[in-house]
Order: structure tokens, then sequence, then C-alpha cells
């Protein structure tokens, strides 16, 4: 694979109770654990949810691609919600994700908007890295 952009970030402090930050500063948070994860919740962020947005956006990513390679024109208020489950993994050695993408292509046949769906799964490398590591659930409304 010939490499055409690395993005560079780097976590202190506590992990989940700490900071992350790109090296160009556009992504700096605070990270807290959530309450349902036995933190106190709070202002900051946390990596499912930064999992979250960058899946949901890249997913939507490619399906434009994979929709404008078929020369299919998507509606603009096409969107791709990513829900990132946190949990005990079944064998007991540490914690696992699963995740749950959320397609609404609004106006457009059911079955298209599947069809266009399962091939953006292909080429998103979020799903290719995804894919066969944890469970992952298209849903297209």
């Amino acid at each position: 694979m010939k490499v055409l952009y690395t993005a560079h970030a780097t976590a202190t402090g506590g992990g989940r109770e700490g900071h992350t930050r790109s090296d160009d500063g556009k992504v700096d948070f605070q990270l807290t654990v959530p309450k349902e994860l036995g933190g106190p919740g709070g202002g900051g962020t946390n990596p499912e949810q930064l999992f979250a947005s960058g899946y949901s956006a890249c997913f939507l990513g490619a399906l434009r691609f994979v929709a404008g390679k078929e020369k299919v024109k998507l509606p603009d208020d096409t969107s791709v919600s990513a829900d990132v489950g946190i949990g005990a993994r079944d064998d007991g050695a540490g914690f696992g994700l699963e995740v749950t993408l959320n397609v609404s292509v609004p106006g457009f046949d059911k079955a298209e908007a599947e069809a266009l769906v399962a091939k953006a799964h292909v080429v998103c490398p979020y799903s290719h890295a995804t894919m066969g590591n944890i469970p992952v659930t298209l849903k297209v409304a």
C-alpha cells in the first residue's frame, strides 16, 4: 500500500482520563471515562466517541465515492451515524467493541441504498480494518 496521508496524535495523562491532541492541534480533547464504564462522566470525550465520529465520516465518504463511480447522485442530506459499543469480552481477556452504522439516504429505494451501502463497506478503510475483528452491523433507514 502506498501511504497518501498519515495522521499523528498523542494521548497523555491517564489514557481514558487524560488528553489527546493531533500534531497540528486540529484535534484537541480532554478525555473522560463515561459513567457507564465506572468513570465520572463529565465534559470530556472518549475513544469510542472519537472512533464513531471517524468511522461515520469515513463511511459517508466511501458511500459518496461508490455512488459517484456508479453515476448515482446521493441526496445532500444523506447521513451515517455510528454507534460504538464497548464491553467486557466473552473470553474474559479484556474489552471489545461492536459497531452499528445507521445510514439514511432520503428518497432512495431501500434496496438500491442497501446495495450502495454494501459496496461502501468494501471500500471504506475503517470497514476494512474492522472486518473479521469486531461485529459491524449495517442498517439502512
